[in-house]
């Protein structure tokens, strides 16, 4: 199809190369090589550390929260995030089968079980109303909480994913969540930067959980954080990522099983640097998204916006095609040509480790699988 060659001639337009194009790099331009210098030369380069304590404040002050805890990346957060809210062993949580694998592994890292449900065409997240159709047709209220009464199981969590950096729908999730007694924890891994209502993703549920990985808006080569505004939680969770070691000057004594999950100070130290630039790589991506809008206006394919009452990062951007054979044809030239594009995730529920969990018709999730592809998104 001619508006592939013209989708890849315009990529490489606005990345002025002729040279092979990724779908997102990180960018190192502030003060990266003086912080990781700076931490050598301190010794300072495990879990212990200034970087750490400061980046945990840069993300506490950019996202409005009482508490920040940096660990060592994106799954890690969220396993401990349910772990916080009270997943245990035999219990289930509600999700997407539209997401990347470590939100599914982190419910299994606690024992429990996936529950799959749908997820809306316009914002590719967790859809309100499958989560309610499944509680009005499987939900139990009882004094301790919601229990699926055709298992018997306790819905101990709920985990909407923000695909893409795109805010789910998240009034009408929590308000439904919240009638059940099912608390929320957002996978954010991917919305740094991305706002509901003015009001910064991860901050609606009891925790929200946070990426920095190497193809992430900014990265500390691995990483993570939680996130939230319940300071007791939030010293739950540094007292669990660290070992549950009781503060001593020397003495070791641990009060419960924790996880060796901090970040180390070289991680941090990049992920301080990143963030005080932070703001004009999302300038960037903004500026890119338009350019897109543009574009793909002009040749009639769905560049896929951001959503009323919302601000996304873009932190990957995508097309909607007409379906899978359009999407297998526009990957297969577009990689051909040296621009690199890539299908949605497989949806969880089709990998072996999950195909016994409960799912819904999926309709929605269906139709995205087949037809959508993210294309460069690097800041420029």
């Amino acid at each position: 199809m001619d508006y592939i060659n013209k989708f890849t001639s315009f990529v490489r337009e606005q990345y002025r190369t002729e040279s092979f194009i990724p779908l997102h790099e990180p960018r190192f331009r502030g003060n990266e090589k003086v912080y990781l210098l700076d931490t050598i030369d301190s010794t300072f380069v495990s879990s212990v550390g200034e970087y750490v304590n400061e980046f945990e404040r840069k993300m506490e002050s950019y996202t409005g929260t009482a508490k920040a805890v940096a660990v060592v990346n994106g799954t890690a957060s969220l396993q401990v995030a349910l772990r916080l809210v009270g997943v245990s062993k035999g219990d289930e949580v509600i999700t997407q089968a539209l997401s990347f694998i470590a939100t599914a592994n982190a419910i299994s890292y606690n024992n429990a079980t996936p529950v799959f449900l749908d997820v809306d065409l316009d914002t590719m997240g967790l859809s309100p109303n499958a989560v309610q159709n499944f509680l009005e047709n499987y939900g139990e209220l009882r004094d301790n909480g919601c229990y699926n009464k055709s298992t018997g199981n306790k819905i101990s969590a709920c985990v909407p994913m923000h695909t893409f950096g795109f805010p789910v729908h998240l009034d009408e999730l929590i308000a439904i969540c919240n009638r059940w007694k099912i608390p929320v924890v957002e996978d954010a891994a991917e919305s740094l930067g991305s706002y509901y209502k003015r009001r910064h993703t991860g901050t609606f549920g009891q925790v929200g959980c946070f990426s920095f990985n190497g193809n992430k808006t900014i990265t500390c080569g691995g990483g993570g954080a939680l996130v939230t505004l319940d300071l007791n939680l939030g010293n739950q969770a540094k007292h669990l990522t660290t070992t549950a070691k009781k503060p001593h000057p020397y003495e070791f004594f641990h009060d419960e099983v924790g996880y060796n999950y901090r970040m180390p100070n070289l991680n941090a130290a990049l992920a301080c640097a990143q963030m005080e630039m932070l703001e004009s790589f999302l300038a960037d991506k903004r500026q890119l998204a338009a350019e897109y809008i543009d574009f793909f206006k002009s040749i009639d394919v769905n560049f896929r916006t951001e959503t009323n009452d919302t601000k996304a990062n873009y932190w990957l951007m995508c097309v909607e095609l007409d379906d899978i054979d359009e999407r297998n044809l526009f990957l297969k030239i577009s990689n051909d040509n040296g621009v690199m594009t890539r299908p949605i995730w497989t949806l969880t529920y089709r990998l072996p480790m999950y195909r016994h969990c409960y799912r819904d018709a999926q309709v929605n999730a269906e139709f995205l699988e087949q037809r959508i592809v993210n294309i460069p998104s690097s800041v420029r």
